[in-house]
Protein backbone atom coordinates (compact mmCIF):
# COMPACT_ATOMS: atom_id res chain seq x y z
CA UNK A 1 0.00 0.00 0.00
CA UNK A 2 1.25 3.48 -0.83
CA UNK A 3 1.00 6.62 1.26
CA UNK A 4 0.91 10.21 0.01
CA UNK A 5 2.61 12.80 2.22
CA UNK A 6 1.62 16.40 1.52
CA UNK A 7 3.84 19.35 2.41
CA UNK A 8 3.52 23.11 2.01
CA UNK A 9 6.21 24.37 -0.40
CA UNK A 10 7.86 27.78 -0.39
CA UNK A 11 9.27 28.72 -3.79
CA UNK A 12 11.32 31.80 -4.53
CA UNK A 13 9.80 34.15 -7.09
CA UNK A 14 12.23 32.93 -9.76
CA UNK A 15 11.56 29.23 -9.11
CA UNK A 16 7.80 29.78 -8.84
CA UNK A 17 7.72 31.69 -12.13
CA UNK A 18 9.75 28.99 -13.88
CA UNK A 19 7.68 26.18 -12.38
CA UNK A 20 4.42 27.77 -13.53
CA UNK A 21 5.88 28.33 -17.02
CA UNK A 22 6.89 24.65 -17.24
CA UNK A 23 3.46 23.55 -16.04
CA UNK A 24 1.78 25.60 -18.75
CA UNK A 25 4.06 24.05 -21.39
CA UNK A 26 3.15 20.61 -20.05
CA UNK A 27 -0.50 21.60 -20.48
CA UNK A 28 0.19 22.36 -24.14
CA UNK A 29 2.01 19.02 -24.55
CA UNK A 30 -0.93 17.24 -22.99
CA UNK A 31 -3.43 18.99 -25.25
CA UNK A 32 -1.32 18.19 -28.31
CA UNK A 33 -1.17 14.52 -27.31
CA UNK A 34 -4.97 14.47 -26.83
CA UNK A 35 -5.43 15.99 -30.29
CA UNK A 36 -2.98 13.48 -31.79
CA UNK A 37 -4.92 10.61 -30.21
CA UNK A 38 -8.39 11.67 -31.34
CA UNK A 39 -7.36 12.68 -34.88
CA UNK A 40 -5.80 9.25 -35.49
CA UNK A 41 -7.79 6.62 -37.34
CA UNK A 42 -10.16 4.70 -35.07
CA UNK A 43 -8.40 1.41 -35.89
CA UNK A 44 -4.92 2.86 -35.38
CA UNK A 45 -4.98 4.87 -32.16
CA UNK A 46 -1.49 5.67 -30.82
CA UNK A 47 -0.43 3.87 -27.65
CA UNK A 48 1.39 5.46 -24.74
CA UNK A 49 4.67 4.10 -26.14
CA UNK A 50 3.88 5.51 -29.61
CA UNK A 51 3.30 8.99 -28.24
CA UNK A 52 6.46 8.88 -26.14
CA UNK A 53 8.37 8.19 -29.36
CA UNK A 54 6.51 10.96 -31.18
CA UNK A 55 7.46 13.43 -28.46
CA UNK A 56 11.02 13.60 -29.86
CA UNK A 57 9.64 14.88 -33.18
CA UNK A 58 7.29 17.27 -31.40
CA UNK A 59 10.23 18.86 -29.58
CA UNK A 60 12.01 19.48 -32.89
CA UNK A 61 8.90 21.10 -34.34
CA UNK A 62 8.04 23.16 -31.22
CA UNK A 63 11.26 24.02 -29.43
CA UNK A 64 9.42 25.25 -26.32
CA UNK A 65 8.44 21.62 -25.62
CA UNK A 66 12.11 21.00 -24.70
CA UNK A 67 12.07 23.48 -21.80
CA UNK A 68 10.42 21.28 -19.11
CA UNK A 69 11.93 18.01 -17.98
CA UNK A 70 11.48 15.38 -20.69
CA UNK A 71 10.55 12.93 -17.93
CA UNK A 72 7.81 15.26 -16.65
CA UNK A 73 6.52 15.64 -20.22
CA UNK A 74 6.33 11.86 -20.60
CA UNK A 75 4.47 11.69 -17.30
CA UNK A 76 1.91 14.18 -18.66
CA UNK A 77 1.45 12.00 -21.77
CA UNK A 78 1.19 8.82 -19.67
CA UNK A 79 -1.55 10.45 -17.59
CA UNK A 80 -3.66 10.78 -20.74
CA UNK A 81 -3.61 7.03 -21.28
CA UNK A 82 -4.40 6.39 -17.62
CA UNK A 83 -7.44 8.65 -18.05
CA UNK A 84 -8.43 6.83 -21.24
CA UNK A 85 -8.26 3.49 -19.40
CA UNK A 86 -10.49 4.98 -16.71
CA UNK A 87 -13.04 6.12 -19.30
CA UNK A 88 -13.03 2.69 -20.91
CA UNK A 89 -13.60 1.01 -17.57
CA UNK A 90 -16.56 3.29 -16.84
CA UNK A 91 -17.99 2.62 -20.28
CA UNK A 92 -17.71 -1.13 -19.71
CA UNK A 93 -19.64 -0.65 -16.48
CA UNK A 94 -22.52 0.97 -18.34
CA UNK A 95 -21.69 4.66 -17.91
CA UNK A 96 -22.16 7.14 -20.74
CA UNK A 97 -18.69 8.67 -21.13
CA UNK A 98 -17.36 11.36 -23.43
CA UNK A 99 -13.86 12.26 -24.56
CA UNK A 100 -10.91 13.75 -22.76
CA UNK A 101 -11.45 17.47 -22.38
CA UNK A 102 -9.14 20.16 -23.71
CA UNK A 103 -7.54 22.00 -20.78
CA UNK A 104 -7.35 25.78 -20.90
CA UNK A 105 -4.81 28.08 -19.29
CA UNK A 106 -4.66 27.54 -15.54
CA UNK A 107 -6.55 24.23 -15.56
CA UNK A 108 -3.40 22.08 -15.62
CA UNK A 109 -1.66 22.85 -12.32
CA UNK A 110 0.95 20.19 -11.49
CA UNK A 111 4.25 18.66 -12.55
CA UNK A 112 5.18 15.08 -11.65
CA UNK A 113 8.39 13.01 -11.42
CA UNK A 114 8.43 9.28 -10.59
CA UNK A 115 12.17 8.54 -10.77
CA UNK A 116 14.39 9.32 -7.79
CA UNK A 117 17.15 10.57 -10.14
CA UNK A 118 14.86 13.47 -11.07
CA UNK A 119 14.69 14.96 -7.55
CA UNK A 120 16.75 15.26 -4.40
CA UNK A 121 16.12 15.92 -0.70
CA UNK A 122 18.43 17.93 1.56
CA UNK A 123 17.78 17.58 5.31
CA UNK A 124 20.84 19.65 6.31
CA UNK A 125 19.18 23.06 6.27
CA UNK A 126 20.04 24.05 9.85
CA UNK A 127 16.32 24.42 10.57
CA UNK A 128 14.26 21.45 11.82
CA UNK A 129 11.09 23.02 10.47
CA UNK A 130 12.18 23.00 6.82
CA UNK A 131 13.74 20.61 4.31
CA UNK A 132 15.01 21.50 0.85
CA UNK A 133 13.77 19.69 -2.25
CA UNK A 134 15.19 19.87 -5.77
CA UNK A 135 13.18 19.04 -8.89
CA UNK A 136 14.77 18.55 -12.27
CA UNK A 137 15.02 21.77 -14.32
CA UNK A 138 13.33 23.77 -11.56
CA UNK A 139 15.94 23.94 -8.81
CA UNK A 140 15.85 23.96 -5.01
CA UNK A 141 13.07 25.20 -2.75
CA UNK A 142 11.94 24.71 0.84
CA UNK A 143 9.11 22.54 2.14
CA UNK A 144 7.69 22.67 5.66
CA UNK A 145 8.64 19.47 7.50
CA UNK A 146 5.46 19.09 9.56
CA UNK A 147 6.23 15.34 9.51
CA UNK A 148 9.27 13.27 8.63
CA UNK A 149 10.40 13.85 5.04
CA UNK A 150 11.76 10.59 3.57
CA UNK A 151 15.07 10.49 1.65
CA UNK A 152 14.90 10.67 -2.14
CA UNK A 153 15.57 6.94 -2.59
CA UNK A 154 12.42 6.11 -0.58
CA UNK A 155 10.17 8.38 -2.67
CA UNK A 156 8.25 6.77 -5.53
CA UNK A 157 6.84 9.99 -6.96
CA UNK A 158 7.13 13.72 -6.30
CA UNK A 159 4.31 16.05 -7.43
CA UNK A 160 4.53 19.84 -7.28
CA UNK A 161 1.16 21.59 -7.55
CA UNK A 162 -0.01 25.19 -7.44
CA UNK A 163 -3.36 25.54 -5.71
CA UNK A 164 -6.06 27.94 -6.97
CA UNK A 165 -5.28 29.97 -3.83
CA UNK A 166 -1.78 30.64 -5.21
CA UNK A 167 -0.04 28.41 -2.66
CA UNK A 168 2.35 25.63 -3.66
CA UNK A 169 2.26 22.10 -2.24
CA UNK A 170 4.42 19.02 -2.75
CA UNK A 171 3.03 15.49 -2.54
CA UNK A 172 5.52 12.67 -1.96
CA UNK A 173 4.27 9.13 -2.70
CA UNK A 174 6.00 6.47 -0.59
CA UNK A 175 5.46 2.84 0.35
CA UNK A 176 3.50 2.57 3.58
CA UNK A 177 5.53 0.52 6.04
CA UNK A 178 2.70 0.49 8.59
CA UNK A 179 1.35 -3.00 9.10
CA UNK A 180 -2.46 -3.01 8.99
CA UNK A 181 -4.21 -4.35 12.05
CA UNK A 182 -5.64 -7.83 11.75
CA UNK A 183 -9.41 -7.88 11.43
CA UNK A 184 -11.25 -9.92 14.07
CA UNK A 185 -12.54 -13.34 13.02
CA UNK A 186 -16.28 -13.70 12.56
CA UNK A 187 -16.43 -16.10 15.48
CA UNK A 188 -15.02 -13.40 17.78
CA UNK A 189 -17.37 -10.58 16.78
CA UNK A 190 -19.84 -9.44 19.44
CA UNK A 191 -23.15 -8.13 18.00
CA UNK A 192 -22.79 -5.11 20.30
CA UNK A 193 -19.64 -4.18 18.38
CA UNK A 194 -21.50 -3.96 15.05
CA UNK A 195 -23.21 -0.85 13.72
CA UNK A 196 -25.24 0.17 10.69
CA UNK A 197 -24.89 3.71 9.34
CA UNK A 198 -27.59 5.52 7.39
CA UNK A 199 -26.40 8.77 5.80
CA UNK A 200 -28.73 11.70 5.26
CA UNK A 201 -29.20 15.45 5.01
CA UNK A 202 -31.12 16.43 8.17
CA UNK A 203 -28.58 14.42 10.18
CA UNK A 204 -25.27 13.43 8.64
CA UNK A 205 -25.50 9.88 9.98
CA UNK A 206 -28.12 7.94 11.93
CA UNK A 207 -26.86 4.68 13.40
CA UNK A 208 -28.56 1.43 14.31
CA UNK A 209 -27.88 2.32 17.96
CA UNK A 210 -30.07 5.42 17.50
CA UNK A 211 -27.15 7.83 17.63
CA UNK A 212 -27.35 10.75 15.24
CA UNK A 213 -24.64 13.22 14.24
CA UNK A 214 -25.87 16.53 12.86
CA UNK A 215 -24.82 17.86 9.48
CA UNK A 216 -22.22 20.62 9.59
CA UNK A 217 -23.66 24.13 9.62
CA UNK A 218 -21.73 25.89 6.84
CA UNK A 219 -24.12 28.84 6.40
CA UNK A 220 -21.58 31.44 7.59
CA UNK A 221 -18.88 30.00 5.34
CA UNK A 222 -21.20 30.03 2.32
CA UNK A 223 -22.25 33.62 3.04
CA UNK A 224 -18.58 34.63 3.09
CA UNK A 225 -17.96 32.65 -0.13
CA UNK A 226 -20.89 34.40 -1.84
CA UNK A 227 -19.60 37.84 -0.81
CA UNK A 228 -16.18 37.05 -2.25
CA UNK A 229 -17.77 35.87 -5.50
CA UNK A 230 -19.82 39.07 -5.80
CA UNK A 231 -16.62 41.05 -5.29
CA UNK A 232 -14.97 39.04 -8.05
CA UNK A 233 -17.84 39.79 -10.43
CA UNK A 234 -17.24 43.53 -9.98
CA UNK A 235 -13.56 43.29 -10.98
CA UNK A 236 -12.26 43.56 -14.53
CA UNK A 237 -11.54 40.04 -15.71
CA UNK A 238 -7.80 39.34 -15.94
CA UNK A 239 -6.68 42.43 -14.02
CA UNK A 240 -4.38 42.23 -10.99
CA UNK A 241 -7.31 43.15 -8.73
CA UNK A 242 -9.37 40.38 -10.31
CA UNK A 243 -6.59 37.83 -9.68
CA UNK A 244 -6.25 38.95 -6.04
CA UNK A 245 -10.01 38.61 -5.54
CA UNK A 246 -10.05 35.23 -7.33
CA UNK A 247 -7.57 33.94 -4.77
CA UNK A 248 -9.83 35.20 -1.96
CA UNK A 249 -12.73 33.25 -3.53
CA UNK A 250 -10.54 30.14 -3.74
CA UNK A 251 -9.53 30.48 -0.08
CA UNK A 252 -13.15 30.84 1.02
CA UNK A 253 -14.05 27.69 -0.92
CA UNK A 254 -11.02 25.86 0.48
CA UNK A 255 -12.16 26.62 4.03
CA UNK A 256 -15.48 24.90 3.33
CA UNK A 257 -13.76 21.83 1.87
CA UNK A 258 -11.33 21.61 4.78
CA UNK A 259 -14.09 21.81 7.39
CA UNK A 260 -16.05 19.00 5.70
CA UNK A 261 -12.93 16.83 5.33
CA UNK A 262 -11.86 17.40 8.94
CA UNK A 263 -15.38 16.49 10.08
CA UNK A 264 -15.33 13.28 8.00
CA UNK A 265 -11.88 12.27 9.23
CA UNK A 266 -12.89 12.55 12.87
CA UNK A 267 -16.22 10.80 12.36
CA UNK A 268 -14.79 7.87 10.39
CA UNK A 269 -11.90 7.45 12.84
CA UNK A 270 -14.39 7.16 15.69
CA UNK A 271 -16.47 4.56 13.84
CA UNK A 272 -13.57 2.23 12.95
CA UNK A 273 -12.07 2.50 16.45
CA UNK A 274 -15.33 1.93 18.32
CA UNK A 275 -16.75 -0.99 16.28
CA UNK A 276 -15.58 -4.25 14.72
CA UNK A 277 -18.17 -4.13 11.92
CA UNK A 278 -19.47 -0.99 10.19
CA UNK A 279 -22.16 -1.44 7.53
CA UNK A 280 -22.83 1.50 5.21
CA UNK A 281 -24.87 2.11 2.07
CA UNK A 282 -23.14 1.77 -1.31
CA UNK A 283 -24.72 4.93 -2.70
CA UNK A 284 -24.40 5.91 -6.37
CA UNK A 285 -24.13 9.65 -5.73
CA UNK A 286 -23.89 10.94 -9.31
CA UNK A 287 -27.56 10.31 -10.30
CA UNK A 288 -28.66 11.82 -6.97
CA UNK A 289 -26.93 15.10 -7.85
CA UNK A 290 -28.56 15.39 -11.28
CA UNK A 291 -31.76 17.38 -11.23
CA UNK A 292 -32.14 17.24 -7.46
CA UNK A 293 -33.45 20.18 -5.44
CA UNK A 294 -31.04 19.24 -2.64
CA UNK A 295 -28.05 18.53 -4.91
CA UNK A 296 -25.92 21.16 -3.18
CA UNK A 297 -26.55 19.61 0.25
CA UNK A 298 -25.74 16.14 -1.08
CA UNK A 299 -22.54 17.38 -2.65
CA UNK A 300 -21.50 19.04 0.63
CA UNK A 301 -22.17 15.73 2.41
CA UNK A 302 -19.53 14.04 0.20
CA UNK A 303 -20.93 10.58 0.93
CA UNK A 304 -18.63 8.79 -1.53
CA UNK A 305 -15.54 10.19 0.18
CA UNK A 306 -17.04 9.32 3.59
CA UNK A 307 -17.21 5.66 2.52
CA UNK A 308 -13.71 5.78 1.00
CA UNK A 309 -12.28 7.12 4.27
CA UNK A 310 -14.10 4.40 6.20
CA UNK A 311 -12.69 1.65 3.98
CA UNK A 312 -9.17 3.07 4.12
CA UNK A 313 -9.14 3.46 7.91
CA UNK A 314 -10.74 0.04 8.38
CA UNK A 315 -7.59 -1.54 6.92
CA UNK A 316 -5.43 0.40 9.38
CA UNK A 317 -7.52 -0.29 12.48
CA UNK A 318 -8.67 -3.83 11.67
CA UNK A 319 -12.38 -3.18 11.19
CA UNK A 320 -14.80 -4.86 8.79
CA UNK A 321 -16.49 -2.19 6.64
CA UNK A 322 -19.26 -3.59 4.45
CA UNK A 323 -20.98 -1.67 1.64
CA UNK A 324 -24.55 -2.86 1.13
CA UNK A 325 -27.16 -2.32 -1.56
CA UNK A 326 -29.15 0.78 -0.49
CA UNK A 327 -32.34 0.01 -2.41
CA UNK A 328 -35.25 -0.65 -0.07
CA UNK A 329 -33.48 0.02 3.22
CA UNK A 330 -36.02 2.74 4.04
CA UNK A 331 -39.07 0.79 2.85
CA UNK A 332 -38.35 -2.56 4.48
CA UNK A 333 -39.41 -3.20 8.04
CA UNK A 334 -36.39 -4.06 10.18
CA UNK A 335 -38.61 -6.36 12.26
CA UNK A 336 -40.47 -8.46 9.66
CA UNK A 337 -39.02 -7.42 6.28
CA UNK A 338 -42.28 -6.23 4.70
CA UNK A 339 -41.78 -3.26 2.34
CA UNK A 340 -43.93 -0.15 2.72
CA UNK A 341 -43.76 2.88 0.43
CA UNK A 342 -43.52 6.21 2.21
CA UNK A 343 -42.89 9.74 0.93
CA UNK A 344 -39.77 11.60 2.06
CA UNK A 345 -41.69 13.87 4.40
CA UNK A 346 -42.93 10.91 6.46
CA UNK A 347 -40.22 10.57 9.11
CA UNK A 348 -41.65 7.56 10.97
CA UNK A 349 -41.71 3.93 9.86
CA UNK A 350 -44.94 2.16 10.73
CA UNK A 351 -45.27 -1.42 9.49
CA UNK A 352 -48.84 -2.44 8.51
CA UNK A 353 -47.89 -6.13 8.77
CA UNK A 354 -46.37 -6.44 12.26
CA UNK A 355 -47.16 -3.04 13.78
CA UNK A 356 -43.49 -2.21 14.38
CA UNK A 357 -42.80 1.55 14.56
CA UNK A 358 -39.48 3.34 14.46
CA UNK A 359 -37.82 6.51 13.33
CA UNK A 360 -37.50 6.31 9.54
CA UNK A 361 -33.68 6.66 9.56
CA UNK A 362 -33.25 4.30 12.52
CA UNK A 363 -35.24 1.63 10.68
CA UNK A 364 -33.01 2.13 7.63
CA UNK A 365 -29.85 1.87 9.75
CA UNK A 366 -31.05 -1.41 11.25
CA UNK A 367 -31.73 -2.78 7.76
CA UNK A 368 -28.27 -1.71 6.63
CA UNK A 369 -26.68 -3.54 9.57
CA UNK A 370 -28.79 -6.66 8.98
CA UNK A 371 -27.78 -6.73 5.32
CA UNK A 372 -24.15 -6.14 6.19
CA UNK A 373 -24.04 -8.96 8.73
CA UNK A 374 -25.73 -11.35 6.31
CA UNK A 375 -23.25 -10.30 3.64
CA UNK A 376 -20.32 -10.74 6.02
CA UNK A 377 -21.49 -14.19 7.11
CA UNK A 378 -22.39 -15.42 3.58
CA UNK A 379 -21.26 -18.97 2.94
CA UNK A 380 -20.47 -19.67 6.60
CA UNK A 381 -21.92 -22.26 8.91
CA UNK A 382 -25.06 -21.85 11.00
CA UNK A 383 -22.88 -21.82 14.12
CA UNK A 384 -21.44 -18.41 13.31
CA UNK A 385 -22.27 -16.30 16.37
CA UNK A 386 -22.74 -13.09 14.41
CA UNK A 387 -26.44 -12.32 14.74
CA UNK A 388 -28.36 -10.94 11.79
CA UNK A 389 -31.27 -9.62 13.82
CA UNK A 390 -31.22 -6.67 16.15
CA UNK A 391 -32.80 -6.68 19.61
CA UNK A 392 -36.28 -5.19 19.73
CA UNK A 393 -35.30 -2.78 22.49
CA UNK A 394 -33.88 0.47 21.17
CA UNK A 395 -32.26 3.10 23.40
CA UNK A 396 -33.52 6.63 23.44
CA UNK A 397 -32.24 8.63 20.48
CA UNK A 398 -29.12 10.65 21.26
CA UNK A 399 -28.29 13.55 18.96
CA UNK A 400 -24.71 14.76 18.63
CA UNK A 401 -24.02 18.26 17.35
CA UNK A 402 -21.61 18.31 14.42
CA UNK A 403 -19.68 21.04 16.23
CA UNK A 404 -18.76 18.52 18.91
CA UNK A 405 -17.29 16.23 16.27
CA UNK A 406 -15.18 19.03 14.85
CA UNK A 407 -13.97 20.34 18.20
CA UNK A 408 -13.59 17.14 20.20
CA UNK A 409 -12.74 14.73 17.39
CA UNK A 410 -15.25 12.12 18.57
CA UNK A 411 -19.06 12.04 18.79
CA UNK A 412 -18.99 9.81 21.85
CA UNK A 413 -21.14 11.03 24.68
Amino acid sequence: MTLTLRFRAYLSDAVASEAWRHIDILRQIRNHAVRDYYTADYTDKPSEYDQHKKFTDWKQHWSVFSDPSAHAAQQAISQIHDDLDGLEEKQNNGYDVGRLRWQGSGEFRSISYNQSSRFNVDHNTGDDQFVRLRLEKLGWFKIRANRRVPPADDINEAILKKQPTGEWYVSLVVDDATQPSEKPALTEIDPDDCIGVDVGITSYIHTSENLTVDTLDLSDEYDRYARKQRGLARKEHGSSNWEAQRQKVAKAKRKIKRKVLDFQHKLTTWLVKAYDVVAVEDLDVKPMLEGSHSAKNKQDAAWARFRELLEYKAEVHGTHVISVEPAGTTKECASCGVSTDKPLWVREHSCPACGHTDDRDLNAAKNILNRGLRQLGAGRSESTPVQTALPTFTPQREAVDAKRVVEAGSPEA
